[in-house]
């Protein structure tokens, strides 16, 4: 059984499950068993493809190994005591003298206790003042 449709023979393809045969204009082809199948079925569990000895030892390994677990991934939080808000791509600040990541609400110098903005703001503040005065 072909794919498409009158206007365009060409486009999508039929699933290979022999109870669904649903036209999908976005198939997947399955890596071990190399037929084409519709979203519903396009896991390995979905269409019964069985692995491989070899293949199902692997598997079992790393499922084991709890390294694709996202439960057990911990993510970056803001470096402030007692703050617990996780860093993401969009609330996350990054401070320029002491280069600190901290989330957006200790995203300023007096904020997360920056330990060179001290010393280098009085130094600097001071070498301005000082340049200004004339003796």
């Amino acid at each position: 059984m072909e794919g498409g449709t009158e206007a365009f023979p060409d486009l999508g393809r039929h699933c290979q499950l022999p109870d669904c045969h649903q036209l999908d204009f976005l198939p997947f082809t399955c890596d071990g068993c190399q037929k084409v199948f519709c979203l519903e079925h396009r896991l390995s569990k979905s269409h019964e493809w069985q692995f491989g000895e070899g293949e199902k030892i692997i598997l079992e390994r790393h499922q084991k190994s709890g390294d694709c677990d996202p439960s057990k991934k911990k993510k970056p939080t803001c470096s402030v005591k007692r703050c617990k808000q996780i860093l993401t791509f969009s609330n996350t600040a990054t401070c320029k003298t002491c280069n600190l990541k901290v989330c957006l609400k200790h995203r300023f110098p007096a904020d997360h206790s920056c330990k060179k903005d001290s010393v280098v703001g009085k130094n600097a503040a001071g070498a301005v003042v000082g340049a200004g005065r004339m003796e």
